[in-house]
Formats: structure tokens, C-alpha cells, sequence
């Protein structure tokens, strides 16, 4: 029997089958991820877009990894800050914990998903980016079948879709917020995508498309500028170390904020012998949290500061994501998100845009304090464990201030307690904030009652605590994949 190509996971199974189409045609990790990617803008709407940004982690064998930084920056060069519009707060129910997302044209930060893209498959990938764009323009003029948890994305911000005649277009079509079985069909979104593949990214930056989603935005209060757009850059980085029961775990440096989070908390378990139990779980958690501080966050942009930060600490010597391997030894972890959405699609160019100026979690100082050109400081943690040099788990989340701790958690399910990665994501979880213990049914949280923490339940698995997707290879050289259950995710092991 011939050896698997690889593995990939993914928050759609339609985007694990595209990712493992593109690496059957010769493509490598990278490949793989980026046709996932491309086609959840389909598939996974309302979670990214062309107009969202993210990051991506990569191990390539024989180099150094590398993380790409194509998240969204603060806009405003050049803007009247009198101009900019307010921004329209609206609260999303996930049935026992809400949260208040900010959304409209004051909220759109300046995107990077499509030079993002652009980059990493001229740099690393084996297949023509028109190749790997036009099975995802194809699901995106054909249309996608809303499954069960895309259904449920869709109701709980129907608060956001409806919130334009643009938006309501695609999800609320003659005013009813579309269901499970209904076809999202996106045709405008296609001809991007083809543009995408065919001229690269200078059409969204410096191009017509540029110019029409930043005339749309001035006329309505953003914020997002010709300059901002021109100016955009994929920023390559230096992934943060954390030691781990022997492993090597590579994740998301600043000016994102949850990669380094993630190292302080590995770095503080692994001074720990055996597995962690859930008091000292959460304990950790507690601590990681009490870190981010706004002298942390001011100080995510100083290049000195991860050492100086995890030395202070630590005992060492960071949505959607798609998870990938393949038997070449290559690893791809890559997390993008388009916020909670703007409810913002320009009309003409099918491109939804992000949220992520009306984000708490990424402006917890206050809103619209960063200075333009910024990187927002993002939870995304695109993250891989190498075991003797080679990759053994690579992982990453969805879930704003719970991706950290669903990959926390996730990590210590497959080393510590030795499960495959399926299993490790959709294991019940915890996560700590604002002194409530969250947890999902499955989770024995006597002991955390015992010592007075308070506890939030919640009566199944729910999209709050993450979306986790995992890809393994074990010691023999087996591959296993989880696609996490809370946000519909598949994973492919693919055969040759």
C-alpha cells in the first residue's frame, strides 16, 4: 500500500478535500493549505475573506521556518478623523456566553489576505496560483450548501448580515437569514478569486479593486485609505521557541499577542513533572491572562521584547485554520480570519470586509488607538511542534481570546495524555477569563469548585471555545488529522 501523501484539516470539509486535491496534483503543504484557504472564502463566508488577513507558519525541510504576517493593520493615512463614522456595537448570543462585536465601515482595518496568499505561493508553493484559485471561484459562482455549522454562524450574526442591503443580499436574501441547506452563491467573489490567480495582488492594493473598496469606505465613514492600501507589506518572521516535554514548539512572534501567551503558558506547564490536571490547567491560564497588561501590549512592537518578557517568566533556554503535513516534511499551519465580519461587502468586487478596528479583544485599550500602519495584535497562533527536528503536530484555532486556549489544550492532548489528533480536538475544554472557568460538557469541574472558582457551563460543544484544526505524524510515521466538530471541520488523510 503506498505511502499517504499527507494530511490536512480544515474548518469545511469541502475546503480538506480541496487542500488534498491540490496536494494529489503535486502540490506540497503549502499548496494544500492555501487551496483550503481559498476555498473557505466560499465555503466558510462569514469566518475570512479576501478582505481579512492572517498568518501563516512554515517548515520547510532543510530551512529555517518561517512565519508570513499578513494580518490587518490599523488604516489612516492621510483620513479626517472627523469623518470616521461610529461604530455600530452589536451582541452575538452563542446560547450561554455573549459577546459584543463592533461592525460598519469604521470598523474595516487594511487587509492583507490577498498579498498574503501571493506570497506564500510564489515563495514556497509548487502549483500556478490560478490553478489553486479556480476550484474555489468555482465553489464560489456555483454556490456552497450552508451545512449544520456554518448555518449556526449565520444565525448567531444575523445581527451583522443584515446590517447592509449588500450583505443581506448573499445571507438574508428576501429578508429571511439563510438556514442550513440553503446555497450561498457568490459570483462577484469568483471573479476576485480569478483575478487573484490570473494578476496577483496588485488589483486589491493599487489597482481598480483598491480603488473602489476605498472610495465605498470613504463615502461611509472608514477609515481604510489609497496610501494604507499602497503601502501594504507580508511581513516575514522569526516563529517564538518554547520548550515542551522535549519538543520544539514554533508559534506566531509579536506583535501578535498569542503566540508569545502560548509559550509563556507551555513554559510554565513543562516546569511541571507529568500531565497537567485541570486545576493547574486553569491556574495557568489565570497567569497567561494576567499578563496582558497595557504595558504588554505597548510593548509587542519592540523587537527586544519577546526576550526580555519570557526570560522574566519563564523557564526557557501564539477565525480558521488549516492544519497540513505531507511525507516530504513539510508543515503549514495557518490561521486567517476576517473578525466577526463588517457586515461591509463592497459592491462589485464580492469582498466582505473585516471587523477588526471593532474587535475588544484586539483593542483592548480602546478603539481606534493604534497608530496607522500598525500590526493589530492579534490571538491568532499558527503553531508547530517538532519532536527530534521533524514536525510531529501542527495546529492552530479559531476564537478570538479562546485560541489560546484551545491550543494550549490541544497541545497537551496529544503529548501529554497521548492522543491522536482527532481525539485531542474535540477532547471538552476549559478557558479562563474575567475569573469565570468556562467548560464544555465532559469536563469534571469539581475540583475547580472546591477551590472556589466560578463556574460557567455550557450544555454542549460550541463554537465559543474555538475552532481547532490538527494534522500529526507519529513516530512510525502515521498521519492522523482532527477537524474540530464546534465549527464543522474535517480532516483528510491523503492517499497517494
Amino acid at each position: 500500500m503506498a505511502e499517504p501523501l499527507g494530511v490536512i484539516a480544515a474548518g469545511h470539509p469541502v475546503c480538506a478535500q480541496a487542500g488534498a486535491d491540490a496536494m494529489r496534483s503535486g502540490g506540497n503543504a503549502v499548496d494544500g493549505a492555501l487551496a483550503a484557504m481559498l476555498s473557505s472564502f466560499a465555503c466558510e463566508p462569514l469566518l475570512t475573506s479576501l478582505g481579512a488577513g492572517g498568518y501563516m507558519l512554515v517548515v520547510e525541510p532543510g530551512e529555517a521556518p518561517v512565519l508570513l504576517d499578513f494580518f490587518v493593520e490599523a488604516p489612516g493615512r492621510g483620513a479626517d478623523p472627523a469623518a470616521r463614522a461610529e461604530l455600530v456595537p452589536v451582541s452575538v448570543s452563542f446560547g450561554d456566553a455573549v459577546q459584543v462585536f463592533n461592525i460598519g465601515p469604521a470598523s474595516v482595518g487594511t487587509y492583507g489576505m490577498a498579498a498574503g496568499v501571493c506570497e506564500a505561493s510564489s515563495r514556497f508553493g509548487r502549483i500556478p496560483l490560478a490553478d489553486l484559485a479556480a476550484p474555489a471561484a468555482r465553489l464560489a459562482r456555483e454556490g456552497v450548501e450552508l451545512n449544520a455549522a456554518q448555518a449556526y454562524v449565520v444565525e448567531i450574526l444575523a445581527g451583522i448580515v443584515t446590517s447592509t442591503p449588500e450583505c443581506a443580499a448573499l445571507f438574508a436574501p428576501d429578508g429571511r437569514v439563510l438556514q442550513a441547506g440553503d446555497v450561498v452563491r457568490q459570483p462577484e467573489l469568483a471573479e476576485a478569486l480569478e483575478r487573484l490567480g490570473g494578476e496577483g495582488a496588485a488589483p486589491f492594493y493599487t489597482g481598480d479593486i483598491a480603488s473602489a473598496i476605498v472610495s465605498w469606505l470613504a463615502d461611509r465613514g472608514g477609515i481604510v485609505t489609497a496610501s494604507d492600501l499602497a503601502s501594504y507589506a507580508v511581513v516575514p518572521r522569526e516563529p517564538i521557541h518554547a520548550a515542551y516535554r522535549g519538543r520544539d514548539v514554533m508559534t506566531n512572534p509579536p506583535p501578535s499577542a498569542g503566540g508569545i501567551l502560548i509559550a509563556h503558558a507551555l513554559a510554565l506547564l513543562d516546569a511541571c513533572a507529568g500531565p497537567p490536571d485541570l486545576p493547574l490547567i486553569v491556574d495557568t491560564m489565570e497567569r497567561t491572562q494576567s499578563e496582558r497588561t497595557p504595558e504588554f501590549l505597548e510593548g509587542l512592537d519592540d523587537p527586544e521584547f519577546v526576550s526580555r518578557f519570557l526570560a522574566r517568566r519563564s523557564p526557557l533556554g501564539s477565525t480558521t485554520h488549516v492544519a497540513v503535513l505531507d511525507r516530504e516534511g513539510w508543515a503549514c499551519s495557518v490561521t486567517s480570519s476576517n473578525g466577526s465580519c463588517s457586515g461591509v461587502v463592497v459592491s462589485g468586487t464580492g469582498i466582505h470586509l473585516n471587523n477588526m478596528l471593532g474587535e475588544q479583544d484586539l483593542n483592548p485599550l480602546g478603539f481606534h488607538r493604534h497608530p496607522p500602519g500598525r500590526r493589530l495584535p492579534s490571538m491568532m497562533s499558527p503553531t508547530v511542534v517538532l519532536r527530534d527536528g521533524a514536525p510531529e503536530l501542527v495546529l492552530g484555532s479559531a476564537g478570538s481570546n479562546r485560541i489560546r486556549s484551545a491550543v494550549l489544550q490541544t497541545i497537551i492532548r496529544v503529548i501529554d495524555d497521548g492522543l491522536e489528533a482527532g481525539d485531542a480536538v474535540r477532547a471538552p475544554r476549559v478557558h479562563f477569563e474575567d475569573g469565570i472557568v468556562y467548560a464544555e460538557p465532559g469536563i469534571d469541574t469539581a475540583a475547580l469548585e472546591r477551590a472556589g472558582r466560578a463556574i460557567g457551563r455550557f450544555r454542549e460543544l460550541n463554537l465559543f471555545f474555538g475552532g481547532a484544526q490538527a494534522a500529526a505524524r507519529d513516530g512510525h510515521g502515521s498521519f492522523s488529522g482532527g477537524g474540530d466538530p464546534r465549527r464543522g471541520g474535517a480532516a483528510v488523510v491523503v492517499s497517494a
